[in-house]
Formats: structure tokens, sequence, C-alpha cells
């Protein structure tokens, strides 16, 4: 329960820094609409490109694994945001329901685990698009499947909730760095030294255990200002 409270605390506060504290319904503060299902089949669709799915080209590829673990993370910053979405626009509570609600799902005891191998590229592209049909059905809403499903591909991906969280938190830096250096007005850098931002993230997180969010944040910054 702590390690998903901390990360929806976390997902709500990048919002409100990012899009201003009125997004749960449905606009950001530069008038821009929100749609997290649009985000979620979006991303999934960048997380299949991490598998060599394709019949006529790299058939001999083999997956990113890397990559796949950082859009399934980017899929997860997706997930909770529309579900605080669906809790303020329907009065159902915020951050503490939606996270109680979250870790008493039947799935999200099969996160409490040793990180498992992975599954077959078939079948996790299989479980990636099945989070794609829920996400992009327009008449409602089965938060409860799809974070079931969520959970699923999770532990598919050779995850768990410790490194789960620890990629979830590293990547909300990332993105609140991201912000903070000019990426709604595109004069960010994505790829720093040949390398995208996201695998220099993972290789200071990786590099000590016991780095504090604010430290990452610094150290960010040091490599980012190197360029």
């Amino acid at each position: 329960m702590d390690k998903i409270l901390l990360m929806v605390q976390l997902q709500a506060q990048l919002n409100d820094a990012t899009n201003g504290e009125k997004w749960t319904e449905g606009i950001t503060k530069n008038g821009k609409t929100i749609n997290w299902k649009r985000c979620i089949y979006m991303e999934c669709a960048e997380m299949v490109d991490s598998f060599s799915w394709k019949h006529w080209k790299s058939i001999d590829k083999e997956p990113d694994w890397a990559n796949h673990q950082i859009e399934v993370v980017d899929v997860w910053h997706f997930i909770i945001s529309l579900g605080l979405e669906n809790y303020a626009q329907n009065f159902k509570g915020g951050v503490e329901e939606l996270s109680l609600h979250l870790s008493e799902l039947p799935a999200f005891s099969s996160l409490d685990t040793k990180e498992s191998s992975f599954a077959s590229q078939d079948e996790v592209i299989a479980k990636v698009e099945e989070l794609i049909r829920l996400a992009i059905i327009k008449e409602s809403l089965d938060l409860d499947t799809m974070v079931n499903t969520f959970f699923e591909l999770v532990v598919m991906s050779g995850l768990n909730l410790e490194s789960l969280y620890r990629l979830y938190v590293g990547k909300n830096i990332l993105n609140q760095f991201r912000q903070d250096h000019g990426y709604k007005d595109g004069s960010y850098i994505k790829v720093w030294n040949g390398e995208e931002d996201n695998v220099v993230m993972k290789r200071i997180w990786e590099a000590n255990g016991d780095i504090k969010p604010e430290v990452l944040y610094s150290e960010l910054e040091k490599a980012y200002s190197a360029l």
C-alpha cells in the first residue's frame, strides 16, 4: 500500500505542477484538452515497438526489454492520472482513496514477488493489446480491469512492486526535470551524448540503490549541464 500511495501522490503532484490544479476537469492551465486514454494507447503502441514484431524487417532482433520496462512505467503514469481524474469527476475521493482501491485489486498481490523472467514476446504483445482495447473504448471506463491487466503486464515484463516503484520514481523525477528544462516549448534536449535521457536516468538510479529523488534530480542536472 505504501509504495502505491507514494506513486499516486507523486503523480498528483507532477500533474498539478505540469497541468495546473484543475487538470482533473480534463483541461490544462494552457487550455489544452487532456485525454489520458489516448496517452495510454499511444504509449502502448510505442511499447510494442520494443519488440521485433515486423515479419518483414529485423526478424531476428532481440526484444529491447530495458526500453519496454521504461514504456511500462510511462503507461503507469497515465493510468494513475486517469484513475485520479475518474475519482475526482465521480466524487469517489482523491489520492488516498484511489491508492487503497488499487492495492485491493486481485492482481495487485501478484506484484509482491521476486522479479520474474520475461514472458514470451507474443504473450507480452497480446497483453499490451488488451490494454489498448480497454483504453480505446469511448463509452465507458473499466478502471479495475485496466489496472488488473496492467499489473499482469508488469509481472510478464520481469518487474515486481519494488522495481516498478523504483523505475516510476526515477521516471517521475525525469519528467519533472524535463518540464523544468523546456520540454513544453521544445527546447529540451532528449538525447544526451548519443543516449536518451531515459537511459541516463536508469543508469544513475541503478548505480546507487539508496539514492534519494532530490539527489537523482541533482545528478540529472549535472549531466545535462555538461552537454
